[in-house]
């Protein structure tokens, strides 16, 4: 892509697809409020250097909070340049109706429309079979942006093949932005000879990995031999079980795993779950390894510097970790008795910072072919946001709610009376607005629904989560 005249045409507009802006800075309880993690923090990692990668002098990112808005196609159009859509696992049964929102939203769009990144989720096997009741879905979603773009960048080698096989050729495989935070550098490297019982491990999982694949049993064995273990959770039911103990989400059946308030590990106040990439990665710093089922959990480890291995469960974390050369094993093949040690002293780490570089070109020359620039080519090399995020005050990861401090209640409890206030202000509102239609034959019904959805359910939610 030829370098371009910022003096001679106007500033590129983006939009982003992201839960929030890096430069966003929520507190806790507002973070976990708005669901800024959009479920899981790891979105936050790709999506977070998707927005450093892409602010050159000649373009202006804006986060587009998660939402997927239909009806907001002609205010997109008539107001951004290009919408870009860093996805994960976005080819998922479960994900099929978020997909053909989004894919509504596209037809609509007159833009560019740039995907980066997106994955299908099957199994280790990579066998596809479970996808075939939403191939329509993914063939129109796939459709609608290659209608917009030159090409669709993929996570790996399943998901290339998987839309190769419905029909599809302008894919690329360009893994996930997440890993070129940095650019074309990823300085991973042993700081230690190897682990012995004073170092400092993260481990991390998702519910399932403990639940089904015996994750947790490793957590148990690895707590027993390393007392300075940590456990990282993402989910925003982690997040709310350790700032609220709140039990009300379905993953609070699974007590082992260290996020539970049951778990011995969230007692000893070894459980963080962070709403920021910029803390999470700077807190792994001072690790020695990380390992465990989460991908983004490991990647995060890696931009801080430390090895990671992943514990792949299914085909979305394996072909990402084939593409970038992540250490890693498959979690259905572990040795009974697996000690992270041996994990460290395996991890080879030469492929994935040797081809680290060639990688990011890949992935830069996929932006070039979509009319997208990056900083490291076009503009500073991400020094401005480095410096802009160093002057802002993130809050530090989520920790064990096990204390009874004054300090604690007044910040918890200051935020709900907060939101109590907001519930009341709202409610005064509509009983207004009940007053006013009272007269109109349907509308008593629909305003008590719209009154019942607005107030009921998020005082619900204030007093569940604020229990002990």
């Amino acid at each position: 892509m030829s370098p371009i005249d910022h003096q001679t045409r106007p500033t590129q507009r983006i939009l982003l697809r992201s839960g929030k802006s890096p430069y966003d800075v929520f507190s806790v309880e507002e973070a976990l409020h708005q669901d800024v993690i959009a479920t899981n923090s790891g979105n936050l990692i790709f999506s977070d250097a998707a927005h450093k990668i892409l602010e050159t002098p000649g373009t202006e990112v804006v986060s587009n909070g998660i939402r997927t808005d239909v009806s907001a196609a002609e205010r997109i159009n008539e107001e951004y340049d290009v919408f870009v859509v860093p996805l994960a696992n976005a080819f998922r049964p479960s994900f099929e109706g978020q997909l053909k929102r989004l894919t509504r939203l596209i037809r609509r769009l007159r833009i560019p429309v740039v995907v980066l990144g997106v994955g299908a989720q099957a199994g280790l096997s990579y066998n596809a079979e479970r996808l075939k009741p939403m191939e329509e879905s993914v063939r129109d979603f796939v459709s609608a942006v290659l209608d917009r773009s030159a090409s669709i960048g993929v996570r790996g080698e399943f998901t290339e093949k998987y839309l190769r096989g419905l029909g599809f050729h302008d894919v690329e495989v360009i893994g996930c932005p997440s890993l070129f935070l940095y650019g074309g550098e990823l300085p991973v490297r042993k700081r230690v000879a190897e682990l012995t019982a004073g170092s400092r491990i993260a481990v991390n999982g998702s519910h399932s990995a403990v639940q089904k694949q015996g994750l947790g049993k490793v957590i148990d064995r690895t707590r027993a031999r390393y007392p300075h273990l940590t456990f990282i959770g993402q989910n925003l039911s982690d997040a709310r079980q350790l700032h609220w103990r709140d039990l009300s989400h379905p993953n609070a059946a699974v007590t082992a795993i260290p996020t539970h308030p049951d778990h011995p590990m969230y007692r000893e106040d070894k459980v963080r779950v962070y709403v920021d990439p910029v803390t999470w990665i700077d807190d792994l710093r001072g690790y020695d390894f990380s390992f465990g089922s989460r991908i983004h959990g490991n990647i995060a480890a890696l931009l801080a510097g430390t090895p990671a291995t992943v514990l792949c469960g299914d085909s979305r974390t394996l072909e990402l970790c084939r593409y970038f050369d992540i250490p890693h094993r498959r979690i259905d093949k572990l040795p009974e008795d697996l000690d992270p040690a041996r994990l460290y002293e395996e991890a080879d780490l030469s492929g994935l910072t040797g081809g680290h570089a060639e990688r990011f070109e890949r992935f830069t020359a996929f932006l070039g072919r979509n009319g997208l620039e990056n900083t490291f080519t076009h503009g500073d090399g991400g020094a401005a946001f480095d410096t802009r995020m160093r002057q802002l005050s993130f809050p530090a990861g989520i920790r064990p709610w096990n204390d009874a401090d004054l300090a604690s209640l007044t910040s918890r409890f200051g935020w709900m009376q907060t939101r109590l206030a907001e519930l009341s202000l709202d409610n005064d509102r509509l009983k207004r607005e009940l007053e006013r239609t009272a007269t109109a034959p349907a509308a008593p019904t629909s305003v008590y629904r719209k009154a019942r959805r607005v107030v009921a359910r998020p005082i619900r939610r204030a007093l569940q989560t604020g229990r002990q």
